[in-house]
């Protein structure tokens, strides 16, 4: 293949790959989830990408790729799909007015002065671009890592651990955030997914411990959820050895594990999901939802495709609605909503091809409208699922959102007008 013709296949390609990440396709599955990979790592890494295709296209127009009309058209496709990366790049910022416009919707204009002096100082002032030259770069001076402490040993001799991420020189006991990884509720694992947020928030006096869970297709619904309830129970019996604040624990999660994590705060001390445990207190003070799944129904047909419903009802259900409703019930927080509910924060991307906003939007109206406890949320302008995993612009202006959200819940919790969990 000669220079133009493989400058022409390349700025296609790149132009593809561009529009893509602006205008993923949502349907069929398969499709679907090819569309989320090419535009969560397009979309979060624009500006590497950026750089790459100047580079190739550099080399391939050096070669002689201008020598004819298909090379031109080519060079034409590349820098239209840069103009792109550009707009996705910058379109990343966009993420904080969001997320800032939800919480005082939500919390009030005024909802930052509420926050204590000693834990405003603490949260950070901006973003800091230098950590998106290397985005997977996420550890942080002056936290510690503990990994792999074991919480609970099954019957069947199954070994559940976490690792816990703490502020190396404490001053006091620490408030708690449970972190719960996504994957579909069959894939994944505690050490690849939250650590801007996990290193962040320990470098900020918070104590965070990202957990396993059982997965599907070994474990059957609410197998998953009981193990979150054995790191909720393990923190408040153990949390006080490691230096936590077992009074006050935020759980969160993201994919599947922001179904859990809901799941988990709107069936506090529930004894169907705490064989064993039942006297232990497992309620919590708060809940982060990001971009996860609150309705295994579907029962407002917002799914475009259904292969996920599929996977849930094959791997994890094991069963269907038509058969178990009740089950089904159970097993979706939109149909758990409650008036003590603890307050929310619920992130969600407008253009996630695997987990719709529109399911996210429908839990949060439904949960505003029965709880008398803030719901806050906040829909990332050109989100694609698993956006906040490492970290980019608008990775890190959506998790100042968060940071802010939680150091105003400590400070709610601290003044009484909210009990700690």
């Amino acid at each position: 293949m000669d220079t133009p013709t493989l400058l022409f296949a390349y700025g296609l390609f790149c132009a593809l790959l561009s529009i893509n990440a602006l205008r993923p396709l949502y349907r069929p599955a398969p499709v679907a989830v090819l569309c989320f990979f090419g535009g969560w790592l397009v979309g979060e890494l624009a500006l590497h990408h950026l750089c790459f295709e100047c580079l190739v296209g550099g080399l391939l127009i050096g070669g002689g790729a201008l020598r004819g009309p298909l090379g031109w058209a080519g060079f034409g496709l590349l820098a239209a799909a840069q103009a792109l990366l550009v707009v996705l790049w910058t379109r990343g910022g966009d993420a904080g007015p969001a997320v800032e416009r939800a919480l005082a919707e939500a919390l009030g204009p005024g909802w930052r002065r509420e926050i204590p002096r000693d834990l405003a100082a603490r949260l950070p002032a901006a973003v800091e671009p230098s950590r998106w030259v290397v985005p997977f770069r996420t550890r942080r001076p002056g936290v510690e890592v503990r990994r792999g402490l074991e919480f609970a040993r099954l019957d069947d001799g199954t070994v559940l651990r976490l690792d816990l991420f703490r502020p190396a020189r404490r001053t006091g006991p620490c408030p708690v955030l449970v972190f719960v990884h996504g994957g579909g509720w069959v894939i994944a694992h505690k050490e690849f997914q939250g650590l801007p947020m996990l290193y962040h928030l320990a470098a900020q006096g918070w104590i965070c411990a990202s957990i396993d869970y059982r997965l599907s297709p070994r474990a059957t619904f609410p197998d998953h959820l009981i193990d979150v309830k054995r790191a909720l129970a393990w923190v408040r019996e153990r949390g006080a050895e490691h230096g936590a604040d077992p009074s006050f624990i935020v759980v969160c999660g993201n994919s599947a594990g922001g179904h859990l994590a809901a799941l988990a705060a709107l069936t506090p001390n529930d004894p169907a999901y705490q064989p064993g445990f039942e006297s232990v207190d497992t309620a919590v003070a708060g809940c982060v939802g990001l971009y996860g799944v609150y309705d295994f129904v579907d029962r407002d047909r917002l799914w475009p495709h259904r292969d996920g419903l599929w996977l849930v009802q094959r791997l994890v259900m094991k069963t269907t609605p038509e058969r178990d409703p009740e089950r089904y019930a159970r097993a979706s927080p939109i149909a758990q909503v409650r008036a003590d509910a603890p307050p929310f924060l619920l992130l969600h991307g407008t253009i996630d091809s695997l987990a719709p906003v529109a399911g996210g939007r429908a839990f949060a109206r439904a949960l505003r409208a029965v709880s008398r406890s803030p719901v806050v949320w906040a829909e990332i302008p050109g989100g694609q699922h698993a956006f906040e995993v490492f970290h980019s612009p608008r990775a890190d202006h959506a998790l100042l959102g968060v940071f802010g959200f939680l150091a105003w819940l400590r400070g709610r919790a601290a003044r009484g007008t909210v009990s700690p969990a």
